[in-house]
């Protein structure tokens, strides 16, 4: 909730509502990078696309900060190496990622990360001692057993062989990166500003992205790129980087954290909406089940007044 002493009852359901919508426009975005970024990989190289989104958004962070109150110009930090650890845990992400949309299709990846919350709660209990309440705890399996089924295309068979495609395995291995880097913020944040701290985690994955990915940004006809990676890079800098973390931040400060995370389960949802509407295709009804199980997920924890 915003800063203030006390607020009527009314004002305090307004502004939770304000951060139902930042979070269901934070997860809208979220989904638009998977379709995007389906469309994008197979015309360019993860890596240097990765490098790329990292300096427009670094370049979009900085100017934010300096755009601000006089106060808040401040651009240097204590420590920068922390950031290289983060932005090598951020940068893995997005790299597997794009990896990944190369080989699978974006419904399926979009279920593989809702399994982040469940994996960010098992690092926060070993890193942070943290522990979650039973109903935080039967969601995360709720979504997880959804995403599941999604993963495997509602086929029983394929459940059963756990026969996971290959898109789907890279993806989890960064989604296991996004999980560790949540709590490795409250291990290695010394105080900085929430703009700030962001600007340098994403110039440490510009560092370490870049010099990974340097022979193919080099090596890549950047002028003879389609237009859809231009509109992706573009995308995913702005609005699927700065955008959610504005977003996010808005909703943490009116919602409790459960819930927060809770809109992540949206996500398989929204891009098969985004998938069938742009004439991509629409899932098997069977699928459509496991979706169902993370709306469900979902629901559980936002409906429910003593979620945190």
């Amino acid at each position: 909730m915003p800063d203030a002493v006390s607020v009527s009852p009314v004002t305090a359901r307004t502004e939770a509502l304000k951060g139902h919508a930042a979070m269901l426009l934070f997860a809208t975005l979220i989904s638009g990078s998977f379709s995007l970024g389906h469309l994008a990989t197979p015309h360019v190289d993860p890596g240097a696309l990765t490098a790329l989104r990292f300096l427009l958004a670094s370049a979009v962070m900085a100017a934010v900060i300096l755009a601000g109150r006089k106060g808040d110009r401040r651009l240097g930090v204590q420590a920068p190496w922390r950031f290289l650890i983060l932005g090598l845990l951020l940068g893995s992400y997005f790299v597997l990622m794009f990896e990944a949309l190369r080989l699978s299709d974006p419904v399926s990846l979009a279920a593989v990360f809702t399994m982040t919350p469940l994996m960010t709660a098992l690092f926060g209990l070993v890193l942070l001692r943290q522990t979650i309440s039973p109903l935080v705890g039967a969601s995360l399996l709720v979504a997880a057993s959804g995403a599941l089924w999604v993963i495997f295309r509602g086929d029983v068979d394929a459940l059963l062989a756990f026969d996971v495609g290959t898109g789907e395995l890279i993806f989890l291995a960064g989604c296991a990166c996004h999980a560790l880097y949540i709590p490795l913020i409250t291990i290695l944040n010394r105080g900085e500003s929430g703009k700030l701290f962001t600007l340098w985690t994403v110039l440490g994955g510009l560092v370490v992205v870049g010099a990974y990915a340097l022979p193919e940004v080099v090596a890549t006809d950047w002028p003879s790129m389609p237009a859809i990676v231009w509109v992706t890079l573009v995308y995913v800098a702005v609005f699927a980087s700065a955008g959610t973390f504005f977003l996010m931040r808005y909703g943490a400060l009116r919602l409790p954290a459960a819930k927060v995370m809770a809109y992540g389960y949206l996500i398989p949802s929204i891009v098969i909406l985004l998938e069938g509407i742009s004439g991509h295709g629409w899932v098997a009804p069977p699928v459509l089940l496991g979706v169902a199980a993370t709306v469900l997920a979902l629901m559980m924890l936002v409906v429910n007044r003593d979620a945190a």
